[in-house]
């Protein structure tokens, strides 16, 4: 099941009405893609059968010290499930210094022929068990390749419907981000997206590495700073020069480009924060490996020592589905609609998510 939280959420019944009610059936494609959705989905490389290529281990990584920090929001934009603060002592580790890229993931997929989510026939097994008891089955020929991808409206619109900016796109996935008919050509160095967590815990098997934890993604964004509010500081974002890859203007379908990007940039474009670690803010948000809990920090107590987050996923609002953390913000984030650049800020999405503006970044022990 395809699924984005960026503001409150992107409820999840927004895609299960794509689905069952064949809003973006105009887009289906022919059976000859069927059949190939159906076989790369027979054929697909699960995780566990992934074998580990240590060749990438501390290539583009830096050494985050040990060391304590308080975990929790910042500030007055701080939301309930970034409090309470607490203190978190952490290990030593080493973090990949940008978003895995395009060509780090292709060399992935050549090696592994790993075939991701967004590739495969959706299986309504598995879908069901995310949606509402009684949700009933959708008609085959809408269960097909897909992913989400981000389509601007020219025009202001409610920024409660997410559905406007969002469309289901069959055919879109890592390789052909915007559809069946694109492709990332030149694109070698941008981040790679439509990614879902099993396709990033799948790289990072390979890669000899891990997802970090959210309190290890915290910790490395600060940089340093104790109790700033973003990984440069306190400055607002969009005071004085550009620091991340954000939305300015009014969004959705107003981008100024002051900082010279509409959507995606490249890694490494702007200044990285205390550990030398880029785009910690921007550009695309970032798997973690922790479940999400809308109460994780609720019950902890005042210290807690190198935490792996809760044992299962917990969102009141969307109860059915089994959903994991995600960090940093995108270039779709403004303080209208939402500010993930925020250090403390806490975005979650389900397991099994692809979008325009999702991606991830390893660490590995020291």
């Amino acid at each position: 099941m395809k699924f984005l939280y960026c503001k409150s959420e992107f409820f999840i019944s927004f895609i299960s009405a794509v689905l069952l009610l064949g809003i973006f059936s105009c887009h289906s494609p022919s059976n000859q893609n069927n059949e190939t959705g159906n076989k790369a989905t027979e054929n697909a490389v699960e995780v566990e059968h992934v074998k580990a290529n240590r060749y990438t281990a501390f290539e583009n990584m830096v050494l985050i010290p040990a060391g304590s920090f308080m975990m929790g929001g910042d500030g007055s934009e701080a939301a309930d499930d970034e409090l309470p603060k607490h203190k978190v002592n952490l290990k030593a580790f080493w973090m990949d210094e940008h978003e895995v890229t395009n060509a780090q993931f292709a060399k992935f997929i050549s090696a592994t022929g790993y075939i991701t989510t967004a590739e495969r026939k959706p299986q309504w097994s598995q879908l069901k068990q995310q949606l509402p008891p009684g949700t009933p089955e959708p008609p085959d020929s809408l269960l097909n390749p897909a992913s989400l991808v981000f389509t601007p409206p020219n025009h202001a619109v409610n920024l409660q419907d997410y559905g406007q900016w969002w469309s289901w796109v069959p055919g879109a996935s890592w390789k052909h981000p915007d559809g069946k008919n694109s492709n990332i050509q030149g694109k070698e160095n941008y981040p790679v997206i439509h990614i879902s967590w099993e396709d990033a815990a799948a790289y990072c098997k390979w890669a000899g590495k891990r997802l970090p934890t959210e309190s290890e993604w915290e910790y490395a964004a600060r940089g340093g700073l104790q109790n700033n509010i973003y990984p440069w500081g306190n400055e607002h974002i969009d005071a004085g020069k550009p620091k991340a890859n954000t939305w300015q203007g009014a969004f959705p379908n107003n981008n100024t480009l002051k900082d010279g990007f509409f959507g995606l940039a490249p890694v490494k474009r702007f200044k990285p924060n205390g550990y030398k670690l880029y785009d910690m803010a921007g550009n695309v948000w970032e798997w973690c490996a922790d479940w999400y809990s809308a109460v994780a920090y609720k019950n902890l107590p005042a210290v807690v020592n190198n935490p792996k987050g809760p044992v299962s996923s917990y969102d009141p609002e969307e109860p059915y589905a089994k959903k994991k953390v995600t960090r940093g913000g995108s270039f779709m984030c403004n303080d209208s609609y939402c500010s993930g650049y925020r250090s403390a800020r806490r975005m979650k999405s389900s397991f099994d998510s692809g979008m325009s503006n999702l991606g991830f970044r390893c660490v590995r022990d020291k």
